[in-house]
């Protein structure tokens, strides 16, 4: 038993050194410079958003954030909205000719 637990060690610590060593040797690759303050890759029309442009949305992964999954269904449903929001304006539109001005709904 005590065999098994010193070869167990062993093998551990000899991982940790060959990771180390290859870690110092050939480093973290290329690292992109960090964006500006204030800037983000993510972009959005000024105006005119539709449902395709909240689906293409991508975010940065950090260490602190989100789950990646409850966003994307967050912004799949508001994508599906904003689709059919859209849909809804035309139909308005063509029936009418004209914009009409939306009813809030009554507070329950």
């Amino acid at each position: 038993m005590l065999t098994l637990l010193l070869y167990v060690l062993i093998v551990g610590l000899v991982a940790a050194v060959l990771f180390l060593l290859a870690s110092a040797v050939f480093g973290r690759a290329e690292e992109l410079g960090p964006l500006p303050e204030g800037a983000t890759a993510t972009v959005l029309p000024a105006e005119g958003i539709s449902g395709a442009d909240v689906r293409s949305l991508r975010f940065q992964q950090v260490v602190r954030g989100y789950k990646a999954g409850e966003v994307d269904w967050a912004l799949a449903r508001l994508a599906a909205r904003i689709d059919e929001l859209q849909h809804q304006l035309a139909e308005a539109q063509a029936n009418t000719g004209r914009w009409q001005t939306p009813v809030a709904p009554e507070p329950k």
